[in-house]
């Protein structure tokens, strides 16, 4: 979970021709697909539900990373691991029973997150990270792709990785919103490993050069981090 990771969000696809647009970003070197699903309440935005992740795992055998961006998450969880989540990632603004949700994603099978808006503090994790399997920080306010980079989250991301180092975890570390060849060293450095690419993936003209280079370009940020 700690590994270097690109997670293509399909909410950029072309969605004419989705299930080819899933392929081939698995062939490009993808190690994650990004599903974001949206209710139109908690995000002014509404997105695709359980069937379409149904779809999404019968061209793919890559990770499904399912970010329900959801008002009622409890309701949805058993539908989206059922149609083939991997992972599933939960808001803790929209949680009242966060334990009980992430307990849920697990004894599903499924890896379980909770994802982090910009300005909600990283003290609402204290009681519940040691049960987590990744923490996604959302680096844009959620809703739309295509957003710019919100700079604070770089330091969101280092106290989260030092708390995470401290305490001895394997805990991913997600970033999702404005990812791209001029932030991914930086967001690397920070601390994190998985980053959700949406238009600077599928807005490219060559999926395999675009990875490569958010490859390379993340494995100079792991470099300085490791020199800190």
């Amino acid at each position: 979970m700690q590994s270097i990771k690109i997670a293509p969000s399909i909410l950029s696809a072309d969605f004419t021709r989705l299930g080819e647009e899933i392929e081939a970003v698995d062939r490009a070197g993808a190690e994650v697909i990004h599903i974001d699903v949206m209710d139109g309440h908690f995000v002014p935005n509404i997105t695709i539900g359980p069937l379409v992740v149904e779809a999404a795992r019968r061209v793919t055998d890559k990770v499904l990373d399912v970010h329900l961006m959801i008002s009622d998450a409890d309701r949805y969880v058993d539908s989206f691991v059922k149609a083939g989540a991997d992972w599933v990632t939960v808001h803790v603004e929209t949680c009242t029973h966060l334990h009980r949700t992430v307990s849920r994603i697990k004894e599903l099978g499924a890896k379980a997150g909770a994802v982090l808006n910009p300005a909600t503090s990283l003290a609402s994790l204290d009681f519940i990270l040691e049960d987590l399997d990744l923490v996604m920080l959302m680096s844009v306010n959620p809703g739309f792709g295509g957003q710019s980079f919100i700079p604070s989250t770089l330091e969101k991301s280092w106290q989260l990785h030092q708390r995470i180092q401290s305490l001895g975890l394997e805990i991913g570390i997600e970033i999702d919103g404005g990812i791209n060849a001029a932030t991914i060293a930086d967001a690397t450095e920070a601390g994190a490993n998985i980053f959700v690419a949406g238009s600077a993936v599928y807005g490219s003209s060559d999926y395999s050069e675009t990875i490569a280079e958010l490859k390379k370009l993340a494995a100079v940020g792991l470099t300085k981090r490791r020199e800190k």
